[in-house]
């Protein structure tokens, strides 16, 4: 059994993949190729935003958002510590200090109600996660970055599929950024990412910063980097988009009947009322979580821990301000088995040994 099942999709969807990639072959545009307006052009009417940037990965995502804003030393951007770190790597990288927020403890995502106390002179940006694939409370933290003048950036590199508020992710703010991580619910077969805005300078200001800066060949209207998407990334997630709606359903599927039959023996995802969730992750929560990691591996059942140490414990970040939640949520999640081919026969496999792991 596995954690995520890519063979199974690519076995779903291999002839629509392999003319693509064909496709690619033959015209030999490898970089720059038509197949990354066609994506761009797609993912933003998916998202519902005017302009997508397609990049080399989801961390530079983040990166070109941030440069796009001008962020630099001296700034701050208010984010959560409970994350993967490019999350707060991307903004210490710029010489900003990143500004750590505590979560909700129920979603994992940061407490919109204690962002407006983090707020300084110095705030240049917000940057919400919405982990796990569920949105963070965007509603709420734009009302506070629009009372402020301060922008928002959401983390999307989970949750690209996901609604708030009927509002798309990646389409719920002035900027955000989303991940192609083949382990992502729509995931390319290397690193890749894209950028989402409403806004037309920004987003040709992305543009510019993805290719080195350039404004025309050799001509450098300021420093970027090599962040493009290849071509071959391209072609792969449009073969995936068109059954991406379908896998998402599946996943809402697998995530309910992962409830139905765990929430009574342990803690499991809490959805918003006005939320709906990708599920990048079906993560719960248990007490003595490595000897149930020990019995689910003796099952034969894999499992993972995102993230065990918050990003301000982590010493190029490191940050002394209380962050109880996060702290107590590192401890104690565990993410199993999901993926939109998870046949009940299999799930019910990790049901069963997972009662029976946190019963011992």
């Amino acid at each position: 059994m596995q954690l995520i099942d890519l063979q199974t999709q690519y076995r779903r969807i291999k002839s629509e993949v392999d003319a693509g990639i064909h496709a690619v072959l033959e015209h030999g545009r490898y970089v720059n190729g038509p197949e990354i307006e066609t994506l761009e052009a797609r993912l933003a009417e998916y998202a519902g935003v005017s302009h997508c940037v397609a990049l080399s990965s989801g961390t530079d995502a983040l990166l070109v958002t941030l440069m796009a804003l001008g962020i630099g030393r001296g700034d701050e951007v208010i984010t959560t510590p409970f994350t993967f770190i490019a999350t707060g790597e991307m903004i210490g990288l710029l010489g900003a200090t990143p500004v750590f927020v505590d979560i909700d403890p129920a979603t994992y995502n940061i407490d919109a109600a204690r962002i407006e106390a983090a707020i300084t002179e110095r705030t240049k940006a917000i940057m919400p996660v919405s982990l796990f694939g569920q949105m963070a409370d965007m509603p709420a933290i734009n009302a506070i970055g629009e009372h402020h003048g301060i922008p928002v950036i959401e983390d999307a590199a989970q949750s690209f599929g996901a609604t708030f508020a009927g509002q798309r992710s990646c389409g719920a703010s002035l900027l955000a950024a989303t991940s192609f991580f083949p382990a992502k619910p729509l995931g390319c077969y290397g690193d890749g990412g894209a950028a989402f805005t409403t806004d037309g300078a920004l987003a040709e200001r992305m543009r510019q910063l993805r290719n080195h800066g350039q404004t025309a060949p050799y001509q450098h209207s300021m420093l970027g980097i090599n962040g493009r998407l290849d071509t071959m990334q391209a072609a792969v997630l449009l073969a995936k988009l068109d059954v991406f709606d379908d896998e998402v359903a599946r996943r809402e599927q697998v995530a309910t009947r992962y409830s139905s039959a765990l929430s009574e023996h342990v803690t499991t995802p809490a959805l918003d009322e006005r939320a709906t969730s990708v599920y990048a992750q079906y993560t719960i929560q248990v007490d003595n979580r490595e000897a149930v990691r020990s019995a689910l591996d003796a099952a034969g059942i894999p499992s993972a821990v995102y993230y065990p140490v918050p990003l301000n414990r982590q010493p190029p970040l490191y940050s002394d301000v209380p962050i109880p939640e996060s702290e107590a949520a590192a401890e104690r999640v565990l993410s199993i088995p999901m993926h939109p081919y998870l046949d009940p026969a299999d799930q019910d496999r990790v049901i069963e040994a997972l009662i029976a792991a946190v019963k011992k």
